[in-house]
């Protein structure tokens, strides 16, 4: 079974210096890796290389982050900094 992550997921490290590091994903890069940046020490202009295996996915997707990278348009650090709070700050759903 195949894990994919979407752009805008919220994801934690699991691994490396970096554990426990909350992400939001803001693309794929083919295969099991997907760019990540936390609008601190990941900015933005220098996404993260990170393996899906290293990460804990969760099912929070900050809507408005995944609108603007669907639509090719720029967004700031302090943006996703803001939705990584808004999203921490949501209960998250349990699966059935």
């Amino acid at each position: 079974m195949e894990v994919k992550a979407v752009p805008g997921q919220l994801v934690e490290s699991r691994s490396g210096r970096d554990s426990g590091r909350k992400y939001l994903v803001m693309a794929t890069a083919g295969g099991n890796y997907v760019y990540v940046a936390d609008g601190i020490f990941r900015r933005v202009e220098n996404p993260k290389k990170k393996n899906i295996k290293h990460l804990i996915l969760h099912s929070r997707i900050a809507i408005q982050v995944a609108e603007k990278i669907k639509a090719g348009q720029r967004f700031t650090n302090q943006e996703i900094r803001r939705a990584i709070q808004d999203l921490l700050e949501q209960p998250e759903e349990q699966p059935f």
